[in-house]
């Protein structure tokens, strides 16, 4: 399947909780407060989950980058579904690519950056993001 029908896929796609089904495609995407050129897409907020985690789908437009950044309580998970770039956490730069996935632990700085395409992923908190 090509990457950006992969990307296709969860943003139309449903998700399925114990008690509720969230379709993908209806909720909105916006504009990230604090870096230019990256949208996010809420699937499941703590809301939804008593603040256990939280699930987003993020874009990031080719040569734009999530600035470096931590989360004082949450670990993050991250599946890239399609585009390149690169991870940047410490010292240490990975290259990304569609399959690939990064994790950073609470108050570790990093920071997501797109290659020469477009960048989307999907990204898991826990606890959620508030």
């Amino acid at each position: 399947m090509e990457p950006n029908k992969m990307a296709e896929i969860f943003e139309q796609g449903s998700v399925f909780l114990p008690h509720l089904e969230i379709e993908a495609g209806a909720k909105p995407w916006y504009a990230h407060p604090a870096s230019k050129g990256v949208f996010l897409k809420d699937l499941v907020t703590a809301k939804e989950t008593d603040g256990k985690f939280s699930y987003h789908l993020v874009r990031v437009w080719k040569d734009c980058e999530v600035m470096d950044h931590d989360h004082e309580t949450q670990w993050e998970w991250n599946l890239i579904i399609s585009g390149k770039g690169t991870f940047v956490i410490g010292d240490k730069e990975v290259i990304l690519a569609p399959g690939q996935a990064f994790a950073t632990s609470p108050k570790n700085h990093h920071t997501v950056c797109a290659g020469h395409e477009d960048l989307s992923l999907l990204a898991l908190f826990i606890p959620a993001l508030v």
